[in-house]
C-alpha cells in the first residue's frame, strides 16, 4: 500500500453556521450528498463558467468543511471565498501546518514494481504515527481506497511517480500539470464525470454555461488518456492532426500522460486514419475508464 506525500498543497478551512449554505451557493460540488469521510472535487468558477481555483472538499464536522488546494493559489482562493461572504456566519481560514499524502489498496494499478521496497512504506503505520484522520478520494474508483491525509509526514513515503501514473490511468486532472485556471470549463476536466459537478443541486457561480453545456451535449474538449511507443514530449506540448493542433499534453510519465484535446477532431482523425502526433512521437488516445462519454459520431466543427 503506498504511501506518498503530496507537495505544494494547502488546506482552507470553512466553519460556522452558515457555511454549508454558503459554499453549496457559490462552488460546484454538490455538499448536500457529500458523506463524512469522502473528498469530492470541485471548482470555484467565474460567471462565464470557467474554472478559478480546483479543490477538494471533504466535511470535518457538521458545520464545517476542509478545500485541498494547490499551496501557490490558496491564499487567492481565500480571498475569493471572502469576497462572496458578505453577512454569511462562517469563518475562512488558510491552515498553517501539516502537509498532505495520499495511499491506496491496489497497487498493481500503478507500475510493476514491489511498492513495499525500498523508498515506500506503510500507510497504515503512518496514520498511526500521525493521528492523521484520512477520507476518500472519489474521483477513484472505490475498489482503490484511495485515501487522503494530512499530518507531520516528514519524508516522502514513496515514489511520485506512482501516484502520477496511477491519476493518468485514472483520468484524473489537476490543474497546473493538466490545464491553466482560467482556461477550461469543468466538462474538459471531467468535473461532470466524476462528481465534482452537482447539475441538479441548484445555482452557483457559473452554473447557467455548466448547465447548458450538460443539457445541450457541447462539451467538445475532454481529458484523455495518451499512451506512445516512446517517452513523451514534455507537458504543453501540442497535439496535432496532419499538422494542426487540436490540444496539447498535459502530465507526462514515460510513454503516459494526460492531454486536453477536441475530441471531435480526434474523432475525425481516428476515422481518417491520420496520425495523431506529440512532438514527433505517435499517440493513441483514449477516453478514460468509467467515462459516460464517448467520441461523437460526427464532428459538430467550430470552435468551442
Amino acid at each position: 500500500m503506498p504511501l506518498v506525500r503530496l507537495d505544494g498543497r494547502s488546506v482552507i478551512e470553512v466553519a460556522g453556521p452558515d457555511a454549508e449554505h454558503l459554499l453549496q451557493n457559490i462552488v460546484t460540488t454538490d455538499l448536500a450528498a457529500l458523506p463524512k469521510g469522502a473528498a469530492k472535487p470541485g471548482a470555484l468558477l467565474t460567471p462565464q463558467g470557467k474554472i478559478l481555483f480546483d479543490f477538494l472538499v471533504w466535511r470535518t464536522g457538521p458545520e464545517s468543511f476542509a478545500l485541498e488546494c494547490r499551496a501557490d493559489v490558496a491564499d487567492d482562493f481565500a480571498r475569493r471565498l471572502t469576497m462572496y461572504k458578505l453577512r454569511a456566519k462562517a469563518e475562512i481560514t488558510k491552515r498553517e501546518q501539516g502537509v498532505a499524502a495520499v495511499s491506496w489498496r491496489d497497487d498493481s494499478v500503478t507500475s510493476g514494481s514491489d511498492s513495499t521496497g525500498s523508498g515506500t512504506a506503510s500507510a497504515s503505520s503512518s496514520i498511526d504515527s500521525t493521528g492523521a484522520e484520512p477520507v476518500r478520494d472519489t474521483r477513484f474508483p472505490e475498489v482503490l481506497d484511495v485515501r487522503r491525509r494530512w499530518g507531520d509526514f516528514s519524508s516522502d513515503g514513496g515514489q511520485a511517480d506512482e501516484w502520477t501514473r496511477l491519476r493518468i490511468r485514472h483520468g484524473v486532472a489537476e490543474s497546473g500539470a493538466d490545464y491553466e485556471l482560467g482556461d477550461a470549463f469543468p466538462h474538459d476536466v471531467l468535473l461532470d464525470q466524476n462528481g465534482g459537478v452537482g447539475l441538479r443541486k441548484g445555482c452557483f457561480v457559473g452554473q447557467e454555461v455548466v448547465s447548458r453545456m450538460q443539457h445541450r451535449g457541447t462539451a467538445r474538449r475532454r481529458i484523455l488518456i495518451a499512451e506512445a511507443d516512446a517517452d513523451l514530449p514534455t507537458t504543453g506540448t501540442p497535439v496535432l492532426v496532419d499538422g494542426r493542433p487540436v490540444g496539447a499534453l498535459g502530465t507526462v510519465l514515460g510513454h503516459e500522460g494526460l492531454a486536453l484535446v477536441r475530441i471531435d477532431k480526434v474523432k475525425d482523425a481516428l476515422d481518417a486514419g491520420q496520425a495523431i502526433t506529440a512532438g514527433d512521437v505517435a499517440l493513441r488516445l483514449s477516453i478514460p475508464p468509467g467515462m459516460g462519454f464517448s467520441f461523437p459520431q460526427a464532428a459538430s466543427g467550430g470552435d468551442a
